[in-house]
């Protein structure tokens, strides 16, 4: 389905226009259901430099791939997303931030491979593949719950399997996730990327990891590398440690 006809025949949203990076970034997307917040921004900041061609898998409004974007102006990004809603929310939101000539949406089933081939997505082709999939099961109506943050371990697998379809040889697929799930990613991503490295990432020092940042490269059979973890906030008060704080404010990427 076109862009063009979702925007026919779906229900537009309520929605708030919020700043991103420092407020280089103006992101438009729905006041309930999923919000586009900080893993966003680390998964668009986690990705290497240099990359020409990059893939969003389940793309949402898109804050991920703006993020990519707005980093390095030399890559092209295809955002893939199966709600026409968020899809449509998503193309907007590349128009009103000027990469609408360097990037587009395409409406499509992540988990579906037939559905990624109609909508035209060719096998191998990407340098750069990113997702936040999910952390939930369920209805949409579900997700709105702030304890359904679930998703099955088959799941990851087939979101994996679709990041491995889509990269060229050598190109890096890179999800966020949380840190229960490492276990699932890994498997995962072993059976079909090398050169894995983790990035565990805590709210404070000393705390337990809250999310993971997992980093696979297409046909390397290099090994794993598990790196330390990175506190997000300082050890008192509210405020980021200086890196984060120069990610979000759109003054640095993410180094790993």
């Amino acid at each position: 389905m076109s862009l063009a006809e979702a925007s026919q025949i779906v229900k537009q949203p309520e929605v708030t226009r919020d700043a991103f990076l420092g407020g280089r970034l103006i992101v438009t997307q729905p006041t309930s259901g999923f919000r586009a917040g900080l893993d966003s921004v680390l998964l668009g900041a986690a990705v290497s430099p240099g990359g020409e061609s990059l893939l969003d898998l389940g793309a949402g409004v898109g804050t991920a791939a703006l993020v990519a974007l707005a980093h390095d102006p030399e890559i092209t990004a295809t955002l893939v997303e199966t709600d026409a809603d968020a899809a449509a929310l998503a193309a907007a939101n590349l128009g009103a931030n000027g990469f609408a000539i360097r990037a587009a949406v395409t409406i499509a089933d992540v988990t579906a491979p037939g559905a990624r081939r109609v909508a035209g997505l060719r096998a191998d082709a990407f340098g750069r593949i990113i997702a936040n999939p999910p952390f939930f099961e369920g209805t949409p109506a579900s997700r709105r719950g702030a304890a359904a943050r679930q998703m099955p371990a088959a799941a990851i697998d087939v979101w994996v399997k679709a990041a491995a379809t889509h990269a060229m040889p050598g190109g890096e697929a890179i999800f966020i996730h949380t840190a229960e799930r490492l276990r699932e990613l890994l498997d995962a991503f072993a059976a079909r990327f090398g050169a894995l490295t983790v990035l565990p990432l805590t709210p404070r020092e000393g705390e337990p990891a809250h999310r993971v940042l997992v980093r696979g490269v297409k046909g390397s059979r290099a090994p794993l590398t598990l790196l330390a973890s990175r506190p997000l906030h300082a050890q008192k008060g509210r405020g980021f440690r200086p890196e984060f704080e120069a990610i979000f404010r759109g003054e640095d990427a993410l180094h790993w």
